[in-house]
């Protein structure tokens, strides 16, 4: 299995810093969850294979593309049902924007959110 990395040439003579991509997809994953309106992230084929064999996941649902100091990132939400999505949206995109950059020093130039799902978080309220 081939791993993508960031690398960031450091000083002569000190090393370098390697940043996985799937560390920048649960940077991406933890702050798009902890805004109000996310449910959850969407599994993607590797990430339903791997919670059948029992493994967590935090990256489930981000798409990174890394180039040499920039980033871009996809999402692929589900909303709670009554939420504005164009506001859970904006606010996820800047959340997540922030958390990147904060903790990696990489330009994200595009967090794009892809809506795949709304879910009924109480259902009782919702009967008829």
């Amino acid at each position: 299995m081939s791993e993508k990395y960031l690398v960031d040439a450091i000083t002569e003579g000190e090393g370098n810093v390697k940043i996985a991509d799937d560390v920048i997809a649960t940077i991406a994953a933890v702050a798009a969850e902890s805004i109000d309106g996310v449910v959850e992230l969407q599994s993607t084929l590797k990430a339903s294979v791997t919670d059948m064999l029992g493994v967590k996941n935090l990256a489930k649902g981000v798409k990174v593309s890394v180039g040499e100091n920039e980033a871009i990132i996809d999402l692929f939400l589900t909303v709670e049902y009554g939420k504005n999505i164009v506001s859970v949206s904006k606010e996820v995109q800047e959340k997540v924007k922030e958390a990147i950059e904060t903790m990696t020093s990489l330009n994200v130039i595009e967090v794009n959110i892809h809506v795949s799902g709304i879910a009924m978080v109480d259902k009782e309220k919702v009967r008829a």
